[in-house]
């Protein structure tokens, strides 16, 4: 799919991984729509892509935050044609620590954003690029890029509710495409390592010193442009679908 004049819903697009994609897909001529929690952020940076950006607020797992953000993408842009989710949570906790058992309500919570809240934009999304118009010979009427992460692979100790979500999205992403194929939508995932995101960087520097550490290289944390990238590149190559790609510089992370 051409990017140019097309329009993006792009989750958790106030920072990191989502907002360095909207900044390159409207450098590459589309348009964005910017949905994300933090309803000030987002709105400023929306307000600094100028009038090719739109925005809402919302929770990525609620149906209706949903819905009304992609009737507003569509009032405002007339279409959908990209779907980025990479809305997202962490959370450390081992299935038994030394306060007991993991408290279930943590590992819903991180199950509920990062999976359930990514296949709900998704679903939506898809019925929404369904309805359109075709765009190019291939009959292709849509394109979803999911986010998962290394952690679908190879979690670390206290990564268990995170591994399972993003392992979650891992899985799904076949069957999707096979689902969207006869509506012309190409489903695919990245599954990102460590990368220098607001998420990241709250985190202890010994820490992230040890994630470094582990990368093969270029030995050093990804930067979210290298993100928009990829998914710019899946968005412009039809025959990419139903595949997940690791972008993470060779790393296999160890135990803890």
């Amino acid at each position: 799919m051409q990017i140019g004049e097309k329009t993006a819903f792009i989750t958790g697009a106030a920072s990191g991984l989502g907002l360095a994609a909207a900044q390159r897909f409207v450098a590459e001529g589309a348009r964005v729509f910017m949905f994300d929690l933090d309803a000030e952020r987002v709105s400023d940076q929306a307000r600094a892509l100028g009038d090719r950006a739109g925005w809402a607020s919302g929770d990525v797992s609620n149906e209706q935050d949903v819905k009304a953000a992609i009737d507003k993408a569509v009032s405002q842009f007339g279409a959908i044609h990209i779907n980025v989710n990479s809305a997202g949570i962490g959370s450390a906790g081992k299935t038994v620590g030394r306060e007991g058992p993991l408290p279930l309500v943590q590992f819903n919570r991180i199950i509920n954003v990062n999976l359930i809240g990514t296949f709900n934009v998704l679903r939506l999304c898809a019925a929404q690029m369904a309805s359109q118009t075709a765009v190019n010979d291939d009959n292709e009427r849509g394109v979803i890029v999911n986010v998962a992460s290394v952690a679908a692979y190879d979690g670390q100790m206290g990564q268990a509710a995170y591994s399972a979500s993003k392992g979650g999205i891992v899985s799904m992403t076949l069957p999707i495409a096979r689902d969207l194929a006869r509506s012309g939508i190409r489903v695919v995932t990245v599954a990102p390592g460590i990368f220098s995101t607001p998420l990241m960087e709250a985190s202890p520097q010994p820490v992230k010193d040890a994630l470094v550490d582990m990368i093969q290289f270029p030995k050093r944390m990804g930067a979210p442009s290298e993100f928009a990238d990829m998914a710019l590149n899946i968005v412009q190559c039809n025959y990419l679908n139903g595949e997940v790609i690791r972008l993470d510089a060779g790393i296999r992370m160890s135990a803890r």
